[in-house]
C-alpha cells in the first residue's frame, strides 16, 4: 500500500489526540553532529511537537556511520539513518534489520564554473574525484549511465577516491577537474559558484526509473518495530511534520540554522534546498519496484561486490507503516 505524508499527518493526529498508549521506554535514536536528523529532532523539540507524543525521544551520538551500525546492532539505539543497500545485506546473513525511507536525494556530479566538461561524455581523459570509495553508489550508477550512453567511464579517467572535504579542497586547488560528492558536500561547492553537472536523481532517472528512489532511511530492528509499532509510526508522523515546518517556515529553519555549522547565508539556502529536495511523498509500490531496478544496477555494475550472492532484495528489507 502506498504510504505518503498525508498519511503520516493522520497518524500524528491519532498520536496527539491520545490514541497511544505511554511508551516504557525512550525511542533512542543514533545521531551524528551536524547531520540533518539532528535538525529534525530540535525542530520537534522546537516546535512542541513532543508534547502529546505518549513517548520521549533519547539523542545518542554517534561518531559516524559505521559506529552507528555498531550502536544499532549492539543494541545501544534503537533508529540510526542508513542505506538500504547495507540492510539488504545484513538480512541476508540472518539480520532482522529493516528499512523505512527518510530521503531520496543523493550525489552530486559538480565541476568549476566556466569549466569545458558539460556532460558526461566530456569527462574522458579527466580527473574525478569520487567521495567514497569504489563500491560507493553514485559511482556505480554514473558508471551505469555511461554503459548506457555506450562507453567505459571507468576506463576513460583518472579516479581519485577519498573523503569529502579533502577532495572538496583537491577540487578548489584544480587537482582534480570534477567531483562526484554528497549532496550535503555539494550544497557548500553550489554556494560558491560550482556547477552541477548532475544529480543523482537525474542519473537514475536517466537510466529509465522514473519513480522516487530513497538514498537513505530510516533503520532498526524488526522484532523492535513491531514491539513498538505505535510509537514508532507517530515518531514517523512527528518527524515528517518537523522536515516541513523547516521547509516552509523561516521562523523554524532559523532556529536550527545554527546545527548547520554555516555562517554563509548563500550555503545555509544551498543546505536547505537540498534536505527539503529530499522529502519522501510517496513510498508504495512502484518506488519498491524503482528501488529493486537501481539494485540491479548496482548489482551489475559492481560484478555482485557491493551485493554480494542476494540477486534480489532480500524480503523484509523494507518495513511499511501500517504493516
Amino acid at each position: 500500500m502506498k504510504r505518503s505524508t498525508a498519511h503520516l499527518a493522520s497518524l500524528l493526529i491519532v498520536a496527539l489526540s491520545g490514541g497511544l498508549v505511554q511508551a516504557s521506554e525512550p525511542i533512542r535514536v543514533g545521531v551524528m553532529a551536524g547531520g540533518t536528523l539532528a535538525w529534525e529532532l530540535a525542530a520537534m523539540q522546537n516546535e512542541g511537537l513532543l508534547n502529546a507524543a505518549g513517548f520521549e525521544i533519547d539523542s545518542v551520538s554517534t561518531a559516524n556511520p559505521q559506529a552507528g551500525k555498531v550502536a544499532l546492532q549492539a543494541g545501544s539505539v534503537d533508529i540510526i539513518i542508513s542505506d538500504w543497500i547495507w540492510v539488504s545485506g545484513m538480512r541476508a546473513q540472518g539480520s532482522d534489520l529493516s528499512f523505512y525511507p527518510y530521503s531520496d536525494v543523493s550525489g552530486s556530479l559538480l565541476v568549476p564554473a566556466g569549466s569545458p566538461i558539460k556532460s558526461l561524455q566530456d569527462l574522458q581523459g579527466k580527473k574525478l574525484g569520487i567521495a567514497g570509495g569504489e563500491l560507493d553508489k553514485n559511482w556505480l550508477l554514473l558508471q551505469a549511465l555511461a554503459q548506457k550512453q555506450g562507453f567505459d567511464l571507468n576506463a576513460k579517467l583518472e579516479k581519485v577516491y577519498g573523503a569529502p572535504p579533502i577532495l572538496t579542497q583537491q577540487l578548489k586547488a584544480g587537482r582534480i577537474d570534477a567531483l562526484l560528492t554528497y549532496w550535503h558536500f555539494a550544497a557548500h561547492l553550489k554556494s560558491q559558484g560550482y556547477q552541477q553537472l548532475l544529480s543523482g536523481e537525474e542519473v537514475i532517472k536517466q537510466l529509465g526509473v522514473e519513480a522516487e528512489v530513497p538514498q537513505m532511511g530510516y533503520v532498526f530492528k524488526s522484532g523492535w518495530a513491531e514491539r513498538h509499532k505505535a510509537e514508532l509510526e507517530s515518531f514517523f508522523a512527528l518527524a515528517a511534520t518537523a522536515r516541513n515546518r523547516l521547509c516552509d517556515s523561516e521562523i523554524a529553519w532559523k532556529r536550527i540554522v545554527p546545527l548547520t555549522g554555516t555562517e554563509s547565508v548563500d550555503e545555509q539556502i544551498q543546505l536547505r534546498q537540498g534536505y527539503c529536495a529530499g522529502r519522501v511523498e510517496n513510498w508504495g509500490e512502484a518506488e519498491k519496484s524503482a528501488t529493486q531496478r537501481v539494485y540491479q544496477w548496482l548489482r551489475k555494475v559492481a560484478q555482485n561486490k557491493l551485493t554480494d550472492k542476494s540477486a534480489q532484495i532480500e524480503p523484509g528489507t523494507f518495513w511499511s507503516a501500517g504493516q
